[in-house]
């Protein structure tokens, strides 16, 4: 039997990375329906400093104290009531929405996959709101077809790199923009064009493309509103863009709202699938042991990482 408590990271209140306190819990218990995982990596998603500065009050108020975290591998430890899809001692990824900064946690089977052997348990958990992300922005939002172009903001981070890949894979001309020491990182992720956003302002290069997914916000959002075709669309990952704006301009413009519900286990499968085939790979930018996930979040919060950023908890 797994032991009744467990280490995790808590957040007691709004603040800094300083408010990741590591403590001692009462381990979940599967619901009917969902497993209890042992956690092996969990991936480390800008959204989790925003919530925990508290950005996201407004709409997503935090219930303290709370757990960090979602995206999830690991070992299947037990089982809930009516779960026939796992059996205990698999090898499992996906996302939770308990909170995965611990040691355990559980999830719906619903939003779990089996880990294929060719993948690594940190490889596994960046599938999760990193890939996933970029797939339903890509494909279920923007709808993006071959032969279409598209410009993708951040495109070294943890949603661009894969959004890079996907786009390219799907057959799309891929423009990316990047900071210089990562302009050569994404050429060989398949962009057939990087702009390096600290000597060129992209709009200067950039224009008439179908598609913009923008993970920036701000000043980049604006600007990249005038380099979409006429009927094109932009695609935010943070904001909802202004419709004024979108509609005088010809375009459509608007937030990616296939994030909810967490994925299914069809689309992890769809995009294991190209990573188990080499069509696809993740990036690890850093690996931090559990304590240190302080540190994890003061690297995602500089912004100028490559790659996905994860916690390893077990082996």
């Amino acid at each position: 039997m797994p032991p009744q408590t467990m280490k995790a990271i808590q957040v007691q209140q709004y603040g800094g990375p300083e408010e990741l306190k590591l403590e001692e819990v009462a381990r979940p218990e599967p619901a009917p329906g969902e497993v209890l995982i042992r956690v092996h990596t969990t991936g480390v998603l800008p959204i989790e400093w925003k919530i925990r500065q508290g950005a996201f009050h407004d709409v997503m108020p935090a219930s303290f104290p709370y757990i960090p975290g979602s995206a999830v591998a690991g070992v299947v430890e037990a089982v809930g009531r009516g779960v026939s899809e796992f059996r205990k001692g698999q090898a499992v990824y996906g996302r939770s929405n308990k909170g995965s900064y611990a040691e355990y946690t559980t999830a719906a089977v619903e939003n779990l996959a089996l880990k294929p052997e060719a993948l690594s348990f940190d490889e596994a958990a960046t599938i999760s709101g990193g890939a996933t992300t970029a797939w339903t922005a890509l494909f279920e939002t923007a709808e993006l077809r071959a032969g279409q172009s598209i410009l993708i903001h951040g495109a070294a981070g943890g949603v661009g790199l894969f959004a890079v890949q996907f786009a390219r894979w799907k057959g799309a001309q891929v423009i990316g923009t990047a900071s210089t020491p990562n302009v050569d990182f994404v050429r060989s992720l398949g962009a057939e064009t990087v702009v390096d956003y600290t000597t060129t302002p992209f709009e200067q290069v950039v224009r008439d493309v179908d598609v913009v997914l923008d993970s920036i916000g701000g000043n980049v959002l604006e600007r990249s509103l005038h380099v979409v075709r006429r009927g094109g669309i932009l695609v935010s990952l943070l904001v909802s863009p202004s419709q004024e704006q979108a509609q005088a301009l010809g375009i459509r413009a608007t937030k990616n709202t296939a994030l909810l519900p967490y994925p299914s286990t069809r689309l992890l499968g769809d995009i294991e699938q190209l990573l188990v085939k080499g069509q696809a790979r993740t990036v690890i930018a850093r690996t931090f042991p559990l304590h240190q996930a302080e540190r994890a979040h003061e690297l995602s919060q500089s912004g100028h990482g490559r790659g996905r950023i994860v916690l390893h908890i077990a082996d």
